[in-house]
């Protein structure tokens, strides 16, 4: 069993993100090389010191005046090769990195529950997605890129101190376990700070997408003074967050590095010392000098590293908390051809939270082929809850629904699906074509002559052919180009197009004036014929050719009939039908 991010620790957290660097071996084996080739070249320079000032100022060696020059920029042209590889190298390996993590967790966003979206925020999901995925990636390659090459230098700068003088140095390595403390100390709070730091990014992503999106309502409502507070307040939250990590990076950098000079500054002072100077000659001193001072650039490097590493294993257990989380469960194994539409509830019982009682009790109902049944009923009552349950948005907590006598249960989710088309109230239409918005979710390419079809049976043509592109007009976000009227229509000619034998309408002609209704209405008679259409309404004069209307409160049927039934039972449905009589 996978274990989920929340109960993994740093290093198993860093393991799980390096496998996504485990495709790309190869090219990170080359970095790695030249990584290893550019620390050889720090080395190298600071070898050169030695013959540089033995050979060329004190023994004046012709032979040595003349190589050093060329020697020196050898090292520095295979210095910038490798450095280039090792930054492009990292480079590729990091975009494909975050390419593949977004591909995960996309993939893990189409496939997870409604019951997921409705506890979650967009800014949050979209934080997620943009924002620490760059924090994860920086953390594969960037860390990786200090954390090897900066070592691979100290070692090799090491390793040539020893060689020159073990004395001298064994006084630098002293130093390394007071650094080593000191990391270890301020990596767990970087890497509380850098969840803090997610968090915040979220808010201050989710009341932003808030503030775009209900951009008419702020406007409309004057709330332009509480909306800059309330992103004031999150934005505020996220800089005092930042400035927390800030002053921790930099108390640690400066206390790290005057570990490190108080160690120089003790081998300066032993070298300088009568009996030592006897034993090394000026190149020698001045060698290992150069090597020590080398040494402070990638030490440094070092210790800021582990800011980015806890930073990204911070948004790894974000992250990985996301992909791990479960996706719509397939409980289904049989398949389905086109069903006559025939469906049932059977006591069907739901509840959002156990703890909170159920929405909807002992629904029970038959809906022959081809037959209309509508719900009705205040707010709140379960309408939409209900139909939500027969595509399997949710799954009943008690009873059963049926589709030709079958179980929806045992029906895979994408062949259930197929069997039903869904017109809402607010119609979503993606930022594309007015044709690829009616084709939405179409397999193979549909011929124009069938798309101008189902658009005049949508009552949409009469508008679309008016427009300078046509069926190649661009939508906007979300149809924002269009009106309310117009996005119905459209929604209706998809539903047209995927010729599903069972219909769902959710309040489809609310909020339209009465021109607008009357293009939808006729459209939607058209959609409806030979179908199985469950129709939640509110406007009651839009159900009255309905074989059956069910009415709903409090989550149970009170009343079954036709309309006229109905209004000669003179009860709920046709108390309902006076307010609405009334009101006009």
């Amino acid at each position: 069993m996978k274990q989920s991010a929340i109960e993994m620790s740093a290093l198993e957290l860093y393991r799980r993100l390096l496998k996504y660097v485990k495709p790309y071996w190869p090219a990170f084996a080359a970095v790695v090389a030249a990584m290893v080739v550019y620390a050889g070249t720090q080395t190298g320079m600071a070898a050169m010191m030695k013959p540089l000032m033995d050979g060329s100022f004190v023994e004046q060696d012709p032979t040595i005046i003349k190589l050093v020059p060329i020697a020196l920029i050898g090292i520095f042209i295979i210095r910038g090769i490798s450095d280039f590889l090792t930054n492009y190298g990292l480079g590729w390996i990091a975009r494909n990195v975050i390419k593949s993590l977004r591909e995960d967790m996309f993939d893990r966003l189409i496939t997870l529950p409604a019951s997921f979206y409705d506890k979650s925020s967009s800014g949050q999901l979209m934080s997620k997605l943009l924002y620490d995925v760059e924090q994860v990636a920086s953390a594969a390659t960037d860390a990786i890129l200090s954390i090897i090459r900066d070592s691979m230098i100290i070692i090799g700068l090491l390793a040539w101190m020893i060689y020159l003088n073990g004395f001298l140095s064994l006084i630098i390595l002293l130093t390394t376990p007071l650094i080593g403390l000191m990391v270890y100390q301020v990596s767990s709070r970087f890497r509380r700070l850098s969840k803090s730091i997610q968090d915040s990014m979220g808010e201050v992503s989710h009341v932003s997408s808030e503030i775009i999106d209900g951009h008419r309502e702020v406007k409309t409502f004057g709330s332009q003074p509480y909306e800059i507070k309330r992103f004031d307040k999150v934005n505020q939250l996220n800089r005092r967050q930042r400035m927390k990590k800030i002053a921790t990076d930099a108390i640690s950098q400066p206390l790290i590095s005057f570990i490190a000079v108080l160690g120089l500054a003790v081998v300066i002072y032993l070298a300088t010392l009568p009996q030592m100077l006897e034993s090394i000659t000026v190149g020698t001193f001045i060698s290992f000098i150069t090597a020590m001072f080398m040494i402070l650039s990638p030490l440094k490097s070092l210790t800021k590293v582990n800011s980015k590493l806890q930073a990204g294993i911070a948004a790894a257990e974000s992250i990985f908390a996301l992909i791990d989380e479960q996706p719509e469960q397939e409980t289904g194994r049989r398949t389905l051809g086109r069903v006559e539409g025939r469906i049932e509830y059977q006591n069907v019982g739901f509840s959002y939270d156990r703890g909170k009682g159920n929405v909807l009790n002992n629904i029970s109902f038959k809906v022959a082929p081809g037959q209309t049944i509508a719900f009705v009923g205040h707010s709140g009552s379960g309408k939409t809850t209900l139909v939500s349950l027969l595509a399997r948005f949710y799954n009943p907590t008690e009873g059963r629904i049926l589709i030709d006598d079958i179980d929806c249960q045992e029906v895979l989710l994408a062949d259930l699906r197929k069997q039903i088309s869904l017109v809402n109230q607010q119609v979503i239409l993606f930022n594309d074509s007015i044709a690829n918005n009616i084709c939405y979710g179409q397999s193979e390419p549909v011929a124009e002559d069938r798309i101008i079809e189902v658009a005049k049976a949508a009552h949409a043509w009469d508008f679309i052919s008016k427009l300078p592109d046509g069926l190649n007009t661009q939508v906007g976000e979300n149809g924002v180009l269009l009106s309310g009227g117009q996005r119905q229509r459209l929604a209706i000619a998809r539903a047209l197009l995927r010729d599903s034998p069972i219909l769902i309408l959710d309040e489809a002609t609310a909020s339209l004036d009465t021109e607008a209704e009357r293009h939808i209405q006729a459209a939607l008679e058209n959609l409806m014929q030979s179908r199985t259409t469950l129709v939640i309404a509110h406007r009651l004069s839009t159900i009255e050719k309905a074989d059956q209307i069910i009415v709903m409160h409090d989550g149970e049927i009170i009343e079954t009939g036709t309309h006229q039934q109905l209004l000669a039972l003179n009860q709920h449905y046709a108390q309902l039908h006076r307010l609405q009589f009334q009101d006009r």
